[in-house]
């Protein structure tokens, strides 16, 4: 039976030098942590507060991290990356250089003989018409290529900004059990599916539902913490490391 680890919302570059350090440290020890006690990572979105990714060109900051992930690949640890709200534009240098399997949305999968709903969770709010038209805007192929021709100090300049209104459209937003994940994740367990995952609304969650379970990790931007699933799904405290709900 294989372990599976879960993490979401980290948010890297968003806060001042100090708490980036402090929390690349956890993070970096989380990874290392990874390689030893699972067999695929799922990174479920907002890895980086924001990420637009030139042909030649890679952010700085993040060396440690990227690092980090490489090293846990070459291990043979599978990692899968979600493309979240704040991630601007991939283009192949996880999959080439990382070997990560990226994905643009939601994901059915079977992990351990259970049915699993997976995705960042942005975009599946029924009322989030405006979020859902600057998505299609964000992810157009032909003004990613365009925004691209800008000079990168410029482009990240841009997208800090805007990935900053975006994080406080998210934090603003009432993503309650009316027209949230929550009816969502119930939707589809009403489907079939035993375990829901979503990262994006900063909320952490754990719901029996039925026969099925919502769980959304919350943000490391709080109290980091990890999601592990073998037999069972926990959210784990990563400060105290073993405190799991």
């Amino acid at each position: 039976m294989k372990t599976y680890l879960f993490i979401s919302d980290i948010h890297l570059g968003l806060e001042t030098k100090p708490k980036e350090t402090e929390k690349e440290k956890k993070l970096v020890s989380f990874l290392e942590y990874a390689k030893e006690n699972c067999d695929e990572l799922f990174i479920m979105g907002d890895l980086f507060d924001y990420w637009f990714e030139y042909r030649t060109v890679v952010q700085k900051g993040f060396f440690k991290t990227i690092a980090a992930l490489q090293y846990l690949s070459e291990s043979g640890v599978k990692i899968h990356y979600f493309i979240g709200n704040h991630d601007f534009l991939h283009r192949d240098f996880f999959e080439k250089e990382i070997g990560a399997i990226l994905y643009e949305g939601p994901i059915t999968i079977e992990l351990n003989e259970k049915k699993f709903f997976m995705g960042h969770g942005d975009g599946l709010v029924a009322n989030d018409t405006g979020y859902k038209i600057l998505k299609m805007i964000l992810r157009n192929k032909f003004i990613q290529t365009l925004y691209s021709i800008i000079h990168p100090d410029l482009g990240i300049w841009i997208a800090s900004g805007t990935s900053k209104k975006s994080r406080d459209y998210t934090a603003q937003k009432n993503y309650g059990e009316i027209d949230g994940l929550v009816a969502t994740a119930k939707k589809k367990i009403d489907e079939g599916y035993d375990y829901i995952i979503f990262g994006h609304s900063h909320r952490k969650e754990f719901l029996n539902y039925n026969d099925g379970y919502y769980i959304n990790l919350g943000t490391w931007l709080e109290t980091p913490c990890y999601g592990r699933f073998t037999n069972k799904f926990e959210i784990i405290d990563w400060e105290n490391n073993g405190s799991s709900k």
